[in-house]
């Protein structure tokens, strides 16, 4: 897991570093320098730093000394004098290096902008020529934040740089991740300048977080993960077909669908055990975990909630995220797992789908949430893990029922609730990935997809 700080966080371990800060800002400014040459400022390429008054504008100077040495043609534009002593260091190293310092003004040609304004994120009232600068068509690399992205919330006041590639320090922050943050910071780089520590308020899931348990050797059907999936509503049986395939396919050794229209079911799927809704209450005892409403239509619910109440794992998702579900499935003391995207996560809980309002009802109702998006979110209550592998290639129709049919496979295949909720969602965003790289996705050959990432 990569820890993530707060804005606000990272500040109080900056401010409380008692290294050398000097050694510090060369770091950064290398860092910024490298990044700058990654996206064409190379010799004879012309850079334009802004520079800002603080640290931010001082790790500026240090990237355009370095990239002067590189043979680029480089001037800071600078907002003001620096006011701290760092920074002003750098500013005369970069003049004796003979980068040429000018006020911030009207925007000139460049082949990359660094924006080394305010890196601290959201300023009210940004000066004109800031924000005449966002209009610049070059490339911009941002230094820890771009200017005008508030660094907790990844939210936007006026206006705010659109970087190709941003270059943090020491750990990714809550801003880089959140709200608008991926579409203005671009690619995020985390670069090493020996500052350490800090209380996280969340992670980012890694490949090796996501895990894939194995089978044993005398493993048979029904010992190697069993899912039952309920739903399939006139109109929407394929949601639950697509469940039960996408648990399959992701290594569950049996898998059912309890549908009004199972008949359906047999003739879509084969390879899926089908039959009515009552019949399935009298083979609950058999399946290790049951995924309530794909597909499932209000009319059908009332019938469910009997089932729901002798289950011990559920998984709700699309038709059964109804405040009426959740209380189904808490009545004969289940574990429970939701995945709902923002809108459904307030038609449940009542409020909108903020980090502080997830956490407190995971917490409150004794569930695992996963908030579909991106990133999505997971948690127990506990401090949130975020997974960033899905991308707007999974923005398709029934790629929900896939997810919702992996965090199935997973937890009956002997993950715990959070552990299969992290790893269905991290796999369901590489094979997005993967299958995008190929055709445009569908849910159908997303379902497909999810096989190559099973084990």
């Amino acid at each position: 897991m990569r820890p993530v700080l707060t804005g606000e966080e990272y500040r109080r371990v900056d401010k409380a570093y008692r290294g050398d800060l000097a050694k510090a800002m060369e770091r950064a400014g290398n860092a910024v320098a490298l990044a700058a040459v990654r996206h064409g400022a190379g010799y004879g390429k012309r850079v334009v730093v802004l520079a800002g008054p603080g640290n931010n504008g001082g790790d500026g100077y240090v990237a355009a000394r370095i990239l002067k040495a590189r043979g680029a043609d480089v001037e800071v534009h600078a907002l003001a004098n620096p006011t701290t002593d760092l920074a002003g260091s750098a500013s005369r190293s970069a003049r004796s290096a003979g980068v040429r310092v000018l006020p911030l003004a009207e925007v000139v040609e460049a082949d990359v902008v660094i924006d080394a304004i305010f890196g601290g994120g959201a300023r009210r009232g940004l000066p004109g020529d800031v924000i005449t600068w966002m209009e610049s068509p070059a490339e911009v690399i941002a230094v820890d934040y771009p200017t005008g992205l508030d660094p907790d919330t990844g939210r936007v006041g006026e206006r705010a740089f659109h970087a190709v590639e941003t270059v943090t320090f020491s750990t990714l922050k809550t801003g880089h991740l959140l709200g608008s943050g991926p579409e203005h910071c671009g690619l995020v780089t985390v670069a090493d300048i020996g500052i350490e520590g800090g209380q996280p308020s969340m992670f980012v899931a890694e490949a090796t977080d996501a895990r894939l348990p194995g089978r044993a050797r005398t493993a048979h059907k029904w010992s190697a993960g069993a899912v039952l999936v309920v739903g399939g509503s006139i109109g929407m049986v394929g949601a639950s077909v697509l469940a039960g395939k996408s648990a399959l396919n992701f290594g569950a050794g049996s898998v059912a669908v309890a549908s009004p229209h199972f008949q359906i079911v047999q003739s879509l799927a084969p390879e899926l055990l089908a039959f009515t809704i009552d019949d399935a209450g009298e083979r609950l005892n058999r399946f290790d975990v049951v995924v309530a409403g794909p597909g499932l239509a209000d009319a059908d619910a009332a019938v469910v909630r009997p089932i729901l109440s002798k289950a011990e794992r559920v998984v709700l998702d699309a038709g059964g995220l109804t405040p009426a579900t959740l209380a189904a499935a808490g009545e004969g003391g289940a574990e429970v797992v939701v995945t709902p995207h923002d809108g459904e996560f307030a038609r449940l809980a009542g409020i909108g789908a903020g980090t502080f309002s997830i956490r407190s009802f995971s917490w409150r109702e004794g569930v695992t949430v996963l908030r579909k998006g991106n990133p999505t979110m997971v948690t127990d209550g506990g401090l949130p893990t975020l997974v960033t592998t899905g991308g707007p290639e999974l923005a398709s129709i029934g790629t929900g029922d896939v997810l919702a049919g992996m965090v199935g496979a997973l937890w009956a295949r002997g993950l715990e609730p959070v552990e299969a909720a992290v790893s269905a969602a991290y796999w369901h965003g590489v094979a997005g990935a993967s299958l995008a790289e190929r055709e445009t996705v569908t849910s159908i050959s997303l379902a497909g997809e999810i096989a190559r990432f099973a084990w």
